[in-house]
Order: C-alpha cells, then structure tokens, then sequence
C-alpha cells in the first residue's frame, strides 16, 4: 500500500480510470499515477511532464514506492510520443483549460473511442468542454470537488466522432457542465454562488466603463432562474 495519498482534486480522477495503463500528463510528483498503480486502480502508467525537475522528482517518488517496473517517467510536452505507451486512460490535470484543448489538438491519436481522457482544467472550463465537444468527443461523467476555498471540476470524455456545432452549445452547459447541473448537488450549488458573485463584479466593472454586460447578464439570470426552479420543487427552504 502506498504512503501517498492524493487530494481531493487529484482524487476524483480515480472513478473515471478503468485499469490497464494510464498515462499522467503534468505528472509533477506522479502522486497520482503510483496511488492508481499501488492501489490496483491501474495495472501501468506513464508520469509524464514537460520539465526536467518534476521527472526527477517523480522518478525519485516513484523509486521509493519500488515501482520503476510499473511507472515509467517521460519528459515531454503535452501528449507528444506517448501514443508508444498505448495509454487506454489519459489523465491532464491542473492546466488551464485552454492548454488542454491544445495539448489535446496536437494528438490526434486520442480521437479513439478506446480511449479515455480525465481532464482538470483551473481555468476556461467552457473553453475546454466547448473543444471537446465541436470536436467529436462525448462528456460522459463529471465530478466537482473542492479543497474548501476553491471548486474544481473535473470533467471525463471519449471520442464518439459526433461534433456538434458552436451554435448547439449553450454557456451555462458550457462553464458548469449538464451532467454538474442535472446533478444539482450542493457542491454544484457553492459553484453557482462563487460564479455569480465574480459575474456581478465583472458586470459592475464594465457597467462603469460602458462596456458590454450581456454575457453577464445572460449567465446572472440564467443562475437565478436555476435558484428559483429550485425554490419552486420544494430542494431549498
């Protein structure tokens, strides 16, 4: 058993790896592949990260836990040479969600329904699911998280080929997740609260200086409306 025991943010990808080799992209420490490999949640992996000191420190951590036989470290920018792995499962975690679409864009290889993509963006969410889904992959699950002060979502895709156009695409499914929001959980509704309060203040800042409050106002009604049915099926007092 290991001695190393992930966050909560880097938890949530555990439900989404369904064994075989996963490969960790922006590895870091590899906390988390040798947690899966330790744990059984993952037979292999590849720790992968685009600087020197995070595979050395990796290789280090790695060592340590006897498991240079099962983890294998790769320095490398986003998913470049880790088709040679044969990862079935991909994990991106604590990127901007932006650089993930790109490191995404640039492996084309991933466009494989047997592969799976567990992905973390901190920022741009709605850049992120708004990539995968104009580009054929289908979001089959979601979980939130939080460390206390901040929310994170975690978002788990595979390639089905079918691309929707920007127009089907509405910006709160785009930001929060339709799997986040059917769920509606109270982790969901925290989410909502942080957001609309950074929206009123962007809303505010523009209305100062003349500029365009629509996409604000749009988002504020849309988290208001979503209170209010709440409100009416008798889930808050």
């Amino acid at each position: 058993m290991s001695q190393i025991n992930p966050d909560a943010r880097l938890m949530t990808a555990v439900g989404f790896v369904r064994g075989g080799r996963v490969a960790d992209i922006g590895t870091d420490h590899a906390y988390l592949p040798i947690y899966l490999v330790s744990e059984h949640y993952a037979e292999s992996a590849v720790a992968a990260d685009i600087n020197q000191g995070p595979i050395e420190r990796a290789a280090l951590n790695i060592k340590s836990e006897g498991l240079c036989e099962k983890i294998f470290t790769v320095r490398t920018d986003g998913l470049h040479g880790i088709e040679e792995y044969e990862p079935n499962d991909i994990i991106i975690f604590g990127m901007g969600g932006e650089l993930i679409a790109k490191i995404i864009a640039e492996a084309p290889w991933v466009k494989n329904g047997k592969i799976r993509l567990i992905l973390q963006p901190m920022t741009h969410a709605h850049d992120l699911r708004g990539y995968l889904l104009t580009s054929g992959f289908d979001i089959i699950e979601e979980k939130l998280s939080s460390d206390g002060d901040r929310i994170y979502q975690t978002i788990c895709a595979e390639y089905g080929g079918r691309a929707v156009t920007s127009d089907e695409l509405g910006m709160p499914e785009l930001m929060f997740g339709k799997k986040n929001i059917d769920e509606g959980s109270e982790l969901f509704d925290k989410l909502l609260e942080k957001t609309a309060n950074t929206y009123l203040v962007r809303k505010n800042g523009k209305k100062l200086s003349g500029g365009d409050t629509s996409q604000e106002d749009g988002l504020l009604e849309w988290i208001e409306n979503y209170y209010a049915s709440k409100v009416k099926e008798g889930d808050l007092i």
